[in-house]
């Protein structure tokens, strides 16, 4: 799964990505850049297995 990493400025590939619920209630996917290791965060329509 991809994710826009500001730091690099495209999008990256999420490494190790985990399934997160964020404060207001929203499912979304939480990793690092396989690049330069910031943090990305996507927001999902339902909750989805990493890897998928």
């Amino acid at each position: 799964m991809d994710a826009y990493c500001v730091k690099c400025r495209s999008q990256k590939e999420i490494k190790d990505p985990k399934a997160i619920t964020m404060v207001n209630g929203r499912p979304a996917m939480q990793g690092t850049c396989s690049n330069c290791g910031t943090k990305l965060t996507r927001i999902v329509k339902k909750t989805v297995q990493p890897g998928s």
